[in-house]
């Protein structure tokens, strides 16, 4: 495998983790606006990256491929259960 190939793999692999992590913190921005927000945009962007980079790649050990929706459910489980945290919605 060329190394080109080896970075179109990875990238492919990422990529819902990465439209994940652009996408949940503009909506809870947008769906919350009438909170603050503790963290910036790009924290909050980075941390759910890499909570969902977790997420694929526990899925991928465990199940010894990618592409399993049980690991894309988990992934938007944890990536929204951060995203919680990270708001500090259960003292609303």
């Amino acid at each position: 495998m060329s190394p080109f190939d080896l970075l179109n793999h990875l990238l492919n692999f990422l990529a819902p983790a990465f439209w994940l992590a652009l996408l949940l913190p503009l909506l809870a921005r947008w769906a919350l606006k009438q909170r603050s927000m503790r963290l910036s945009w790009l924290a909050q962007a980075a941390i759910v990256f890499l909570i969902g980079a977790l997420a694929l790649g526990l899925g991928l050990w465990y199940f010894g491929h990618d592409g399993k929706m049980a690991t894309y459910i988990g992934m938007v489980l944890l990536c929204a259960s951060s995203q919680w945290l990270m708001q500090r919605d259960w003292r609303a």
